[in-house]
């Protein structure tokens, strides 16, 4: 076991199905999404609701307005705003959000604005952080806006892949800042990360792909929440004695 005691375990789902799949298999947190095949876009207030009368582990919310990438018009930075507010007020345990300028530095504007809708409620810096040309700079900001927590791969396409970059930001930053590893974590290798890493929370989807039967209308592929992937992932954590 990690020096940090029991190791956390945030799982991003999508629905009030994967909400209890994923409690029930031994998730402390979800990460509340819509669209996961999208990147996660923000839920809506209906779900948020069905999902927090369902479980009764914290839910933070995803504020992302739309996909492809993450620098925002002011329109769409005034909407994640809103959704922001009306997510925290309609019970959301934290807000996970992010937005960068043309030239991939912080949106120190946004992040102050939701820092203040947030109040006392943890505010999250997602994967932006992975397309940032300076993730140091970027970190340092963070910390002195009084983040609570960012999600990262180490700037790879998972998390294994940019394990070195991982160590860097927590042994920089980790004492200011909780670096929560996600992109690819698995049964196989979430302890392998947590050992490499020296963090004390991943994140994942730990999910499975079924056939739409009317694929035909939209899309043919849809993901759920494995609740066999989140119980096997959460009991390598806790048989982990590496500590």
């Amino acid at each position: 076991m990690s020096s940090h005691g029991r190791i956390l375990l945030e799982v991003c789902v999508a629905s009030v199905q994967d909400a209890l799949a994923a409690a029930s298999a031994g998730a402390d947190r979800l990460e509340l999404n819509m669209a996961m095949e999208l990147g996660g876009l923000t839920p809506t207030i209906g779900l948020l609701g069905e999902v927090k009368r369902a479980v009764e582990i914290p839910v933070v919310a995803m504020v992302r307005c739309r996909p492809g990438g993450f620098c925002y018009s002011s329109a769409e930075l005034g909407v994640m705003l809103n959704d922001a507010e009306l997510l925290l007020a309609a019970g959301a345990d934290g807000i996970v959000s992010g937005a960068l300028h043309a030239d991939r530095t912080l949106d120190e504007n946004f992040w102050q604005s939701l820092k203040f809708l947030s109040n006392d409620r943890p505010l999250v810096f997602h994967r932006a952080l992975d397309a940032t040309a300076d993730p140091h700079s970027l970190l340092q900001k963070l910390v002195d806006l009084g983040t609570t927590r960012v999600l990262t791969s180490g700037g790879c396409a998972t998390a294994w892949e940019g394990r070195e970059q991982i160590v860097q930001f927590q042994n920089a930053w980790g004492n200011q800042i909780e670096i929560l590893v996600g992109s690819g974590v698995s049964p196989a290798n979430a302890v392998s990360l947590i050992r490499y890493t020296g963090c004390s929370q991943v994140h994942g989807s730990f999910s499975q792909l079924s056939q739409d039967p009317f694929g035909y209308v939209g899309s043919q592929i849809v993901r759920e929440t494995s609740k066999h992937l989140v119980s096997a992932t959460r009991v390598a954590l806790d048989s982990d004695d590496s500590g």
